[in-house]
This record gives C-alpha cells, structure tokens and sequence, in this order.
C-alpha cells in the first residue's frame, strides 16, 4: 500500500488539467482545510475531492470487497468513509461549497467523458450552489 498515491492521482489529474484549460485557478491539497481537499477555490468558497471508488468504499461498479484480509479491509474501508463524513460535515460547517468527483464517473462502463464531467464541475463552481457530487451514469444521483 506504500505505493498507492493519495494525490496526482489520474482521475484527479483529468479534473484539474480540464478546469485550468477552462481558465480555473486553485490551490493543491490545502492543509488548512479539513481532509485536505484535492482542489480548492478561495474566491469561491468551493473544494472539490476526488475520491477513488475502491478506498471510500463507493456503491458502484468499481467497488468490490476484496476476499483477502476481509476484516482488515473493511476496517480501512469503514474508517475511511468515517473520515469522509467527518471531512464533509467540517467543510460545510465551515462554510465551504463542496463537489465530490468520484473515480466512477470517469473510469469504467459507467464513466462520462472527460469534458462532460468537466463541464459539470464547472457549471457547479460557477452556480454557488451547496454541496453536490458526480458520479457514473447509472450510479444514481449526480
């Protein structure tokens, strides 16, 4: 697992490189903020995560609980998403806008294309509106 990257992930790496094209700026990763989000606007008030399916457990295609070490993963998997409902709540209660991207809704049978998530993403940035996520097609909401 020392290997697996937390950030400069590909996902991550799509949503940034698309919305800097479109003339966005952010930081990286703040740490001032609570989970670190992947992308930041301050002018905004608005983060976007990008989560990876596998690690936060998502109800998606993409996610399987894996045969070995089953208690071990869904432990990690459990305090993983426990994080991210802590990370959400801290965000808002604060007073941040936040979009989760997750891995789905650009990988797999599922998957948008790349400038279709990009121009949701943007077009969330520019409404102000709450917190809101993007998903795969049929993986229900977003």
């Amino acid at each position: 697992m020392a290997r697996i990257r937390g950030r400069d992930t590909r996902p991550e790496l799509v949503i940034r490189r698309g919305l800097h094209a479109r003339g966005y700026r952010y930081r990286l990763h703040d740490r001032k903020l609570p989970g670190r989000p992947d992308l930041v606007f301050p002018g905004r008030r608005a983060a976007i995560l990008v989560h990876g399916c596998f690690w936060h457990g998502h109800d998606c295609h993409l996610f399987r609980w894996p045969d070995t070490r089953a208690v071990f993963w869904r432990e990690k998997i459990g305090r993983n998403r426990e994080r991210d409902v802590a990370t959400r709540a801290s965000l808002r209660d604060a007073g941040w806008r936040l979009l989760e991207i997750w891995e789905c809704a650009l990988k797999g049978r599922t998957r948008r294309s790349p400038a279709e998530v990009i121009a949701r993403a943007a077009a969330w940035l520019d409404s102000g509106a709450g917190c809101s996520e993007i998903r795969g097609v049929s993986d229900g909401a977003g």
